[in-house]
């Protein structure tokens, strides 16, 4: 039986010749004294798990900042490398635009020295057209001028030859 403050309070003994009924009230003192000691026990029980509980407790609250700081050291380390990708993207943008820019540059510069070679090389022909046609020119006089001088001695075979008729034959 577990007795109540309101039970102890409220307990009568019955009277007898010398006072209250000697085997009741030892008998009482003994329930009361298992209560106490239940109560006793009960009372340690509780309050090692209360111990426990709040160890377990402070252990949660420090796996908790601990979670929270390397959550934020997560974030942090995150924002970091997300810079890091940004900053580097950016230089990797900036040098491509530098190297396009540095190859069209040299493209322009190579047209430029390409349009230079071609014309250099239209002016040649247009020299070199000319003296072949100065060197067809000359050979043109020069078959002229062999050709005048080999119609013109032909004439003057055939002038000695119709003039030859009177010379003896030898």
């Amino acid at each position: 039986m577990n007795l109540t403050p309101l039970d102890i309070q409220q307990m009568t003994f019955r009277t007898t010749f010398r006072g209250y009924d000697r085997n009741e009230v030892n008998r009482f003192l003994e329930e009361v004294a298992q209560t106490v000691e239940s109560l006793k026990r009960e009372n340690t029980s509780l309050r090692e798990r209360a111990a426990a509980l709040e160890q377990q407790i402070a252990e949660l609250k420090r796996t908790e900042v601990t979670l929270s700081n390397t959550l934020m050291s997560a974030q942090s380390l995150a924002d970091d490398i997300k810079k890091n990708a940004q900053r580097d993207a950016e230089l990797i943008v900036k040098e491509a635009e530098l190297k396009a820019e540095e190859l069209f540059r040299q493209a322009r510069m190579d047209l430029a020295e390409t349009q230079r070679e071609v014309s250099l090389l239209q002016k040649q022909r247009v020299l070199l057209v000319e003296r072949i046609r100065a060197t067809l020119q000359t050979f043109e006089r020069m078959l002229e001028v062999e050709t005048g001088e080999v119609y013109h001695e032909h004439e003057m075979v055939s002038e000695l030859k119709g003039h030859g008729d009177t010379s003896p034959a030898r």
